[in-house]
């Protein structure tokens, strides 16, 4: 009998950046979704229910950001761990993203994962088994204990 191939969204604005995931995680035994854009990628995480989602930050007009306070507001998909990939480094990320927080943004947390945009393959790959093997609650407990 096969073994079930877990769903990855990828929910990014570039094709180059899909192709790229898409012909790593298919490689690694991963089932990829890809939505061009968030709405997409809202409806597709809705009615899929991946396993995880690796969303490009910088998207048309902060999309990437909007869609991820959509995902973490949301009863039935802030459970998704969430790869974000941004051009921008981490520390200037959170940086900006304090400065331009906003009321809806209120009591989102952080992802489970941020990396630089074009992300290493084997540090995305570690991350991606990390969080599709032990699921989001072990990995926030993890955090959590220290």
């Amino acid at each position: 009998m096969a073994k079930e191939r877990k769903r990855i969204l990828v929910v990014a604005d570039e094709a180059d950046i899909r192709i790229f995931l898409s012909n790593l995680l298919d490689a690694r035994g991963f089932e990829l979704i890809e939505a061009g854009n968030g709405t997409e990628g809202l409806k597709i995480a809705e009615t899929m229910k991946p396993a995880l989602i690796i969303l490009d930050v910088m998207m048309s007009n902060k999309e990437g950001i909007q869609v991820y306070h959509n995902l973490k507001k949301d009863e039935t998909l802030k459970m998704i761990p969430v790869i974000m990939l941004s051009a921008i480094d981490r520390k200037t990320f959170f940086l900006y993203k304090k400065f331009q927080s906003t009321p809806s943004g209120a009591g989102v947390p952080e992802p489970e994962a941020y990396l630089e945009k074009p992300p290493e393959a084997e540090e995305l790959m570690g991350i991606v088994q990390m969080l599709t093997k032990t699921g989001v609650e072990t990995i926030k407990r993890t955090f959590e204990d220290r």
